[in-house]
């Protein structure tokens, strides 16, 4: 366990920050995910990541409700936390607990061993998408800045 753990500000970055993605269902959007983070982490493998948020979303849907989905996964040689936001053009069917379309996605990519950061994380983002008006301003972006921005609180600060 570090001594820190780690905060969805430090874990996203502005390239893995996506807004008014197209997805037409739950694989291509896993597909789309696994895409964006291999395309920033090229040392990860695409087919394996892809695989592994299927197996995760097998076990049991990650939507949480009120079109919001957490998808996460362990992953072999990853060596640090990875999150991922994505904002849907439209929402798609995610066998969410609510039966409600999903268009808000935060994806997580833990290293194999990252129990204790894992649960905090998954924590910290529930907690935060319980918030109506938060969730609201991150649909309402129309950029990745923008989106950006919101998801860590910048925007408050400016």
């Amino acid at each position: 366990m570090s001594e820190t753990s780690p905060t969805i500000e430090s874990i996203l970055t502005p390239g893995l920050t996506l807004c008014c993605v197209p997805g037409s269902s739950k694989k291509k959007v896993l597909e789309q995910i696994a895409h964006y983070v291999t395309s920033e982490f090229p040392d990860l493998d695409e087919t394996s990541l892809y695989n592994s948020l299927l197996n995760r979303e097998r076990l049991g849907s990650t939507g949480i409700g009120q079109g919001i989905a957490i998808p996460h996964c362990r992953l072999e040689n990853c060596h640090k936390v990875i999150g991922v936001l994505l904002t849907l053009s439209e929402p798609i069917p995610f066998d969410a607990i609510d039966n409600e379309p999903v268009d808000l996605l935060f994806a997580l990519i833990v290293p194999q061993e990252a129990t204790g950061e894992h649960l905090e994380l998954l924590s910290q983002l529930a907690e935060r998408f319980n918030e109506a008006s938060f969730c609201n301003r991150l649909r309402a972006c129309k950029s990745q800045e923008a989106l950006y921005q919101a998801m860590t609180g910048a925007d408050i600060l400016n």
